[in-house]
């Protein structure tokens, strides 16, 4: 099974920057009623996507006060148990952060390794890329980031 996520968050200054599970060095941080991970939400969104089972503001409601500034990495442990329970595990994640700063090369790795402990998985099966939107749009202009993810799901 595969399942496509997508998630934006609007930036402002003062704001803290989180992508990855990995806090960042920025002047604009996320606005949010999590920790506003756009990068952990869309792969959450993929995964649920793969199995039909709704998307994060369907398991993770903005409405409930449980889940204000809750930890997205968190989330996404929760979102891997909700797969195992239905008897499925994760063949891999592929995803990709646009922003255009701060750079986000030197993090990669460490937020590979964040997403892939949450679920269980070897390095080698999660993918993280980041691109600019060359200056153009809503991320052009240091208004939000944006993050598309991409899961491979299959049945035990």
């Amino acid at each position: 099974m595969i399942g496509f996520g997508y998630d934006v968050h609007r930036l402002v200054e003062g704001e803290t920057l989180v992508l990855g599970g990995i806090t960042l060095e920025s002047s604009l941080g996320t606005v949010a009623h999590s920790d506003g991970d756009v990068l952990v939400h869309a792969i959450m969104d993929a995964l649920l996507g793969s199995l039909a089972l709704g998307d994060i503001g369907l398991h993770f409601p903005d409405t409930k006060e449980e889940w204000r500034a809750a930890d997205s990495i968190a989330m996404l442990t929760r979102v891997y148990h909700i797969l195992r329970h239905e008897g499925a595990h994760v063949v891999n994640v592929d995803a990709t952060v646009v922003l255009e700063a701060p750079r986000l090369r030197p993090h990669i790795e460490a937020m590979r390794e964040r997403i892939a402990l949450a679920l269980s998985l070897d390095i080698k099966r999660v993918s993280v890329k980041a691109t600019t939107s060359e200056r153009l749009g809503f991320v052009g202009r240091e208004e939000g980031v944006a993050a598309y993810a991409v899961a491979q799901v299959g049945y035990d």
